[in-house]
């Protein structure tokens, strides 16, 4: 027996342990399955590596490890029990949502009451905003991006948050490790000396930056929250291309959402439980309500709202579900702005019948690609859903945002994409409200978005020149692994 007859050996071994642990320990659908045995296949030896940087799951370990550092928010119920009562907040709003409200109630998201809610539609007006809160904290800064670069920006926020530790408010800061692969952790160890508490999401092997099994699984999360009581999510991130400053991708449009009221009850939580696992933090949940990070919240304005999360740790996709809810149960509209378009076949599925109820769907995507290969497979799926009746917007720039809405009265803003990575693979968070006057807000900035898109109908696409085509069919291929 030769070499070659070895490495035949060794190369099926390695084809079948994979398809064992995605079968067997990840449970992954067969879709996801077929790709990444075309991937490894197609790669003999190279395939392999590029899954377990890219592909593997997250271990048994590490799934174990976030549960048992999770926070529920039922634990705060005996605290905050009458602020907020479920069945009471259902009655201030319409019978038709009662079901939505119930699913997301399910997935552990309690009903916050009384928020005032700001849009912010561009980064620079989002972070000044940010700076004066941040100037204004009296006891706790939490603080979670995944981009937050050492840029001009990045050092304006840094600078105050460091100002803000030295004056003895407590300063809490995540960063996830891929998303700030570019700045050099020098940069966040300031904050450190100054007093701060500074946490890596899933920190590279050794050290070794560029040395991550775990790359694969982004915490996409941006979330703010100031003395418990205010608190920031949305698109934006800490960097210079993110506030419309790199030609390249130039206009940016995003969306970012800023909420005073019970609704930063629910995104403090979401922090905690990142920093908890984060920092191995083992915490009684009534010391956070003691140390003021959970304070009775105000009532501030009327919009009624559910922060949900997602990540490959947990069994069910929490917003992938809602959505699909949401969808289903629309009535006249739905609407979707994410600057990638890479739904699976049961979100296709939802829009098509949607559409065929009689239901307008539209959908907004940049011009300017960021990522060209989801790009392309962007446009494959965009092509799909234009046959089935959807009216398609290209906006001319780069299109950041994350929102979804439905009828007259609900609003999804967070970070998640509309496409499977976000869905399945990073850890995410989404800010779902219940509100007429937010839905009119945001339909404005829609239909201003409009007025800078061009509208993409069926011989948009047959444009499209062969090899763009081409691509666009195989890039969709691999999409189940984006």
């Amino acid at each position: 027996m030769n070499a070659w007859f070895w490495v035949f050996i060794a190369y099926l071994t390695l084809n079948f342990l994979v398809m064992v642990s995605m079968i067997f320990v990840e449970r992954r659908k067969l879709t996801s399955v077929i790709s990444w045995l075309t991937v490894v296949s197609l790669l003999p030896g190279l395939g392999f590596i590029i899954y377990l940087i890219f592909g593997s799951g997250l271990s048994i370990r590490v799934r174990r490890l976030i549960s048992k550092f999770e926070l529920a928010e039922s634990q705060y119920d005996e605290e905050l029990k009458e602020f907020f009562s479920s069945e009471e907040n259902v009655k201030l709003l319409r019978m038709e949502d009662a079901e939505i409200i119930k699913l997301c109630h399910n997935f552990g998201s309690i009903l916050c009451p009384a928020n005032d809610v700001k849009i912010f539609t561009n980064g620079e007006e989002k972070v000044e905003a940010l700076l004066a809160d941040i100037e204004n904290a009296q006891k706790s800064i939490n603080i979670e991006y995944y981009i937050f670069a050492d840029d001009q920006v990045g050092k304006r926020v840094m600078d105050a948050l460091i100002k803000k530790a030295k004056e003895g408010v407590e300063v809490r800061f995540i960063f996830d490790s891929i998303g700030c692969l570019g700045a050099p952790r020098r940069f966040f160890r300031k904050l450190k000396k100054a007093g701060g508490k500074v946490g890596e999401f899933f920190p590279p092997f050794m050290g070794i930056r560029m040395l991550n099994l775990k790359m694969n699984y982004r915490n996409h999360r941006k979330i703010v929250v100031i003395d418990g009581c205010i608190a920031y999510t949305g698109g934006i991130n800490i960097r210079e291309d993110h506030m419309g400053h790199k030609k390249r991708l130039s206009p940016w449009r995003d969306t970012h959402i800023r909420i005073v009221g019970s609704g930063a009850s629910a995104l403090q939580n979401v922090f905690l439980n990142d920093w908890r696992y984060v920092k191995k933090e083992k915490v009684a949940p009534t010391t956070y309500i003691e140390n003021g990070l959970f304070p009775e919240p105000k009532k501030e304005g009327n919009v009624c709202l559910q922060v949900l999360t997602s990540g490959p740790n947990e069994k069910t996709k929490d917003i992938k579900e809602a959505y699909l809810k949401l969808i289903m149960n629309a009535k006249s509209e739905i609407v979707i702005q994410t600057p990638y378009f890479v739904p699976d076949d049961a979100l296709m599925e939802a829009l098509r019948i949607a559409l065929m109820s009689g239901v307008k769907v539209k959908i907004m995507v940049p011009k300017k690609a960021d990522h060209m290969t989801v790009y392309l497979v962007t446009l494959s799926y965009l092509k799909d859903i234009v046959n089935f009746g959807a009216d398609v917007y290209i906006y001319d720039g780069f299109l950041h945002s994350k929102t979804l809405m439905i009828d007259d009265n609900k609003v999804s803003i967070g970070t998640c994409n509309f496409d499977n990575r976000s869905f399945g693979l990073n850890f995410e968070d989404t800010v779902l409200m219940y509100s007429e006057s937010i839905s009119e807000e945001y339909r404005k900035y829609f239909a201003n978005d409009i007025e800078n898109s061009v509208y993409a109908d069926v011989k948009f696409f047959k444009k499209k020149k062969w090899l763009t085509r081409f691509l666009q069919s195989i890039f969709r291929l691999f999409s189940p692994i984006f």
